[in-house]
């Protein structure tokens, strides 16, 4: 398979070549983000302005959004995540989260592909889990310090690469690649 993956995130394009097993053609655009709590509202949007931004091209493109969704919250920070990250990191998360008792989170992440003729699917993958008390680990980027999966007593910053294995963007990449198969 080949196709355009766009991002400006290099450690999620490296971690998307690892989970498909395919080189992916990297874009840097600066594209519209729509402001939403549901990742799959973000992605599609996205992957829409991609296509049309890319122009003439028979490669499927590829958008991913993530978010860390917060059940105490309602689900926010959700795909508003990466604006939390940057304007107060995990330390203004965790202390933001500090008086919940109720710590659950989910780590979700919706690709989107837009297909040469202008079809729009949404791949979808979650990731029950908890928020950490504190930051650990030293692997990893935006919340993968504070974000322990269901499935482990790590958090994602802990595991390196292992994260990979069933994490909640490996999941949504696989049932893209299990959908190109049978496509």
């Amino acid at each position: 398979m080949k196709a355009i993956f766009v991002t400006t995130n290099e450690h999620k394009r490296r971690e998307v070549q690892q989970i498909l097993g395919v080189a992916l053609e990297r874009a840097d655009l600066d594209l519209p983000e729509i402001q939403a709590i549901d990742p799959a509202e973000v992605a599609m949007e996205k992957a829409r302005a991609a296509r049309e931004t890319l122009g003439d091209t028979d490669l499927p493109v590829l958008v991913e959004d993530s978010g860390l969704m917060i059940d105490a919250w309602g689900g926010f920070p959700g795909a508003l995540t990466k604006w939390v990250m940057q304007s107060v990191g995990n330390e203004g998360l965790l202390r933001m989260l500090a008086p919940e008792k109720n710590r659950s989170a989910r780590a979700v992440c919706v690709v989107a592909l837009a297909e040469a003729q202008g079809k729009v699917r949404a791949f979808r993958g979650e990731v029950r889990g908890t928020v950490a008390e504190g930051p650990r680990g030293e692997v990893g980027f935006g919340y993968d310090p504070v974000f322990v999966p269901g499935w482990s007593s790590l958090t994602y910053a802990e595991m390196g690469e292992g994260k990979n294995t069933d994490s909640h963007r490996a999941r949504a990449f696989r049932a893209l690649k299990e959908w190109l198969e049978k496509a």
